[in-house]
């Protein structure tokens, strides 16, 4: 399949993120949190990462510290399911950085189970990586952020929150409940000066996907796009970072979909 639209040159940074405290939550890896990581300092952003694979995430530490020239990303272990280990990453943040400027809500879980044959377990552990992580994430940090009276959030959800796939029950539930999350949030947290926005991705392709989705699967995805491809990670990041920054200043309570799909 030929893409009609090639991907493009890696971004040059703009300094968008110059003078910015940046968190990433699951961001070792090579998915899309490793991505907003990586773009974030490359921006100029000060960096923490975090991850529940300490040695996945100090690679990518490393990583980032090696190919955006920049100093080593500060890391925390954690694992978003427990209320504890969220408030030590809230601790540790503020800690490494002083302040926490922008927090990236990256963690997810999916799958594929048909609803008859889908345990409680499969759809309770999807929930809370992907929906009740967020809650927590956005618990802890946002005293901090009011009493700063700004700062900034952008949490990952989905295309699959407004569209239907077969097997994605759990996991679309989740994100159309990371969108709803996102849209409520944002006005409370709108009367102390907060923004919180959300990326909607379709189809963004890293190893760890290729790993978990047969190349028949990717294909029906990748032909439901419009420019025949999927997209990089790095192409989900930029929105991030567009976000993140000073110039989507207006903007809270947005899903903006990154994606070539059709309606």
């Amino acid at each position: 399949m030929t893409p009609t639209s090639p991907v493009p040159p890696y971004p040059t940074p703009l300094g968008m993120l110059k003078g910015k405290t940046v968190v990433v939550t699951a961001a070792a890896g090579t998915g899309i949190g490793f991505a907003a990581a990586k773009r974030a300092a490359e921006e100029g952003a000060k960096l923490l990462i975090s991850d529940f694979h300490e040695r996945r995430l100090n690679e990518a530490a490393d990583r980032i510290a090696d190919e955006a020239k920049v100093e080593r990303p500060a890391t925390f272990v954690c694992d978003v399911t427990s209320e504890e280990a969220v408030q030590g990453l809230r601790d540790a943040s503020l800690a490494a950085l002083g302040r926490v400027d922008v927090l990236i809500n990256n963690a997810g879980l999916g799958g594929e189970a048909d609803i008859v044959d889908m345990t409680d377990e499969q759809w309770n552990r999807v929930f809370d990586v992907t929906l009740t992580s967020l809650f927590r994430m956005t618990r802890a940090f946002l005293p901090t952020m009011y009493a700063a009276k700004s700062g900034v959030m952008v949490n990952n959800a989905s295309v699959l929150g407004w569209r239907a796939q077969k097997g994605q029950a759990h996991y679309a539930a989740a994100k159309a409940g990371v969108m709803a999350f996102t849209r409520c949030a944002a006005i409370e947290a709108a009367e102390h000066g907060v923004r919180i926005n959300a990326v909607s991705p379709s189809l963004a392709m890293h190893p760890f996907l290729a790993k978990v989705t047969t190349q028949e699967a990717l294909d029906k995805l990748v032909e439901k796009e419009a420019f025949k491809r999927p997209a990089e990670v790095w192409e989900i990041a930029n929105v991030m970072m567009f976000l993140a920054s000073d110039l989507s200043s207006y903007m809270t309570g947005e899903i903006v979909a990154v994606s070539s799909q059709r309606a």
